[in-house]
C-alpha cells in the first residue's frame, strides 16, 4: 500500500470503529483493536511508562506488547482488515 493511501485508510477505520460501541464487541477483539491502534500510532519520543496496577490497564499492555513486533505500517494494516471483518 501507498502509505498516504495506507494513512488515509487507517484514519477512514478509526471514524468506523469510533461509532462501535464497547458492548457490540466481545473483549478479546476490544484488546486487539486497542494494541493495533497503540502500535499504529506510537511515538517512542513520548513514550512514558506509568507504575498503574489497575488490571484492564495490565490486559491493554499485554496485548500491545504482544503485538510491538509489527512495524507502525504493519499495525495500520492488521487495525483496517479487523474493522473491515467486523462491518462485513
Amino acid at each position: 500500500m501507498i502509505e498516504k493511501d495506507l494513512d488515509k485508510q487507517f484514519q477512514e477505520a478509526v471514524e468506523i470503529a469510533s461509532f462501535m460501541t464497547q458492548a457490540s464487541l466481545p473483549q478479546d477483539v476490544q484488546l486487539r483493536l486497542y494494541a493495533f491502534y497503540k502500535q499504529a500510532t506510537f511515538d517512542k519520543t513520548n513514550f512514558i511508562v506509568t507504575d498503574n496496577s489497575d488490571l484492564r490497564n495490565a490486559f491493554k499492555t499485554n496485548a500491545w506488547i504482544q503485538i510491538s513486533h509489527l512495524t507502525q505500517d504493519e499495525a495500520k494494516e492488521k487495525y483496517i482488515k479487523l474493522i473491515h471483518s467486523l462491518i462485513n
